[in-house]
């Protein structure tokens, strides 16, 4: 295991997409000699490759998983991965000029995808009979998939390094033709026991397979739990984010690149809230190993190494209150069920919660009084209308109106003693925005507010003027260009 401080640091797809800048930025550089080392980097697939093997995360169009789960799919997903087969044979096209590393990367990739298809096919066939059922067996086929990606893009840029004169090192979490799974911690462990990072450069797949099966509970957040279970078992001094944008205290698109601030440091409570808001710095659980062992978070725009990024630490300090980011969804669904006989009866909540848990739906906020209880949700139209199923049946007096709007937050680690609420009604009132709910909690670290959908890009702009660009955040610096 490695001795000398050094970090882990994770790339996200879309910037593993752009290899060749990455190399004169983050994964070379400058860096020559031992500067090259004490730095283990942890990487996602390329952009989109995950969407084919499985869903598109946005759309839902299906890949390859989503296809062979179904069985009215027949054959359709074969030729799903046949497809994706196509499109890593293209990519190694693109980052390869030389042919025997092409045909490295190539002969990798057609090794993987055919050995996926023997086994779907084998177990297609078993499940076949009536004593197996595939529904026992998909998560392990999701996992199975989705490896592939981490496993290309881990196998590539190992070999792209160790052509530009680097040690590095291909570490290969996936349990490809292991004989059994081990403990993530563990088998972290094995993995490092004779890696000298002093020396060599170790190249990461950000999926692992271990006994805590991972896709099932953080499904795609899996690689920021790799990151950081590889962060605290090494002892890394500070675990990097690498994205293709800086954490900034609102979105440049919306609010404009000349006003937005890159947020220069702030704590494991706002990456919580931003995660809440599907702003996500880095998964909640993957945080909380980080926090737990002490190792601050550093978020960074890949292209601009020159620039620190934003430190997330575990700790509540800050320079004085103030909001620092101001964020937030659209197409959020206002699930109100109103019962006359609530008032003073319990269960009513737990069937709610029971019933948003087991149609998988993301709870953003929740209000209540005597005989309302209104949660703001974000999922599927279909799931909700489940849930919605589910609770007439088992309370066939209750009213439940759905409603979609918009929720925007304002974030800091202190916004207490600087009038937060009171100021941001005031900034909307003088923009003309009316808001149809405010959620200002005791613990003072997010102040949210429900407006039409209409409203949410004007509220974003509204607040981040009066609340950040005003001067009240503690904030470092412009947005670098």
């Amino acid at each position: 295991m490695p001795k000398a401080p050094h970090s882990v640091e994770k790339i996200g797809g879309t910037s593993m997409s752009r290899t060749a800048e990455l190399l004169d930025t983050v994964l070379i550089g400058e860096r020559s000699g031992e500067a090259l080392y004490n730095r283990i980097f942890v990487v996602s697939a390329y952009a989109g490759m995950t969407d084919a093997l499985l869903e598109h995360k946005k759309s839902g169009e299906p890949g390859v998983y989503k296809l062979f789960a179904g069985a009215e799919s027949g054959g359709s997903w074969g030729e799903a991965l046949s497809h994706v087969a196509r499109r890593m044979l293209d990519k190694n096209a693109e980052i390869f000029d030389d042919q025997e590393l092409r045909d490295a990367a190539d002969r990798f990739v057609r090794e993987r995808i055919e050995g996926v298809r023997s086994c779907l096919i084998d177990l297609a066939r078993l499940c076949s009979f009536g004593h197996f059922q595939l529904e026992q067996h998909l998560m392990t086929v999701r996992e199975m998939l989705s490896s592939l990606g981490e496993a290309q893009s881990a196998h590539n840029t190992a070999l792209l390094l160790k052509s530009h004169g680097v040690g590095a090192r291909f570490v290969d979490l996936t349990g490809w033709c292991e004989d059994g799974q081990l403990p993530l911690d563990e088998a972290i462990t094995r993995a490092f026991a004779d890696i000298d990072i002093s020396r060599e450069l170790p190249v990461v797949t950000g999926y692992a397979q271990c006994t805590e099966t991972l896709m099932e509970t953080y499904d795609r957040g899996y690689s920021e739990v790799t990151l950081s279970r590889v962060a605290v078992m090494t002892r890394a001094a500070e675990a990097i984010i690498h994205k293709e944008f800086h954490l900034s205290s609102a979105d440049p698109r919306v609010v404009g690149a000349d006003e937005v601030r890159v947020i220069g440091e702030t704590n494991y409570d706002v990456a919580d809230q931003l995660s809440n808001m599907g702003m996500e710095a880095i998964h909640p659980r993957a945080a909380k190993s980080l926090r737990q062992a002490g190792i601050p978070l550093r978020v960074k725009n890949a292209f601009e190494p020159d620039h620190p990024g934003t430190v997330i630490r575990s700790d509540n300090l800050t320079t004085r209150p103030g909001v620092e980011i101001v964020t937030g969804l659209k197409g959020v669904f206002a699930f109100e069920f109103h019962d006359q006989d609530m008032v003073g009866v319990k269960g009513y909540d737990s069937e709610i919660l029971e019933a948003l848990r087991r149609h998988k739906v993301w709870i953003i906020a929740k209000t209540s009084n005597a005989n309302t209880i209104t949660h703001f949700l974000k999922g599927s139209m279909q799931a909700i209308k489940r849930v919605e199923a589910d609770l007439s049946k088992a309370f066939p007096n209750a009213g439940i109106n759905l409603r979609k709007l918009a929720l925007v937050s304002a974030i800091g680690r202190d916004l207490g003693g600087i009038s937060t609420l009171g100021k941001a009604i005031a900034v909307l009132s003088e923009a003309g925005i009316v808001p149809l709910g405010v959620h200002d909690l005791i613990r003072k670290v997010d102040l949210q507010v429900v407006v039409e959908e209409r409203d949410f890009e004007a509220t974003i702009r509204a607040l981040h003027k009066g609340l950040v660009a005003s001067g009240a955040a503690p904030c470092a610096g412009k947005l670098a260009a």
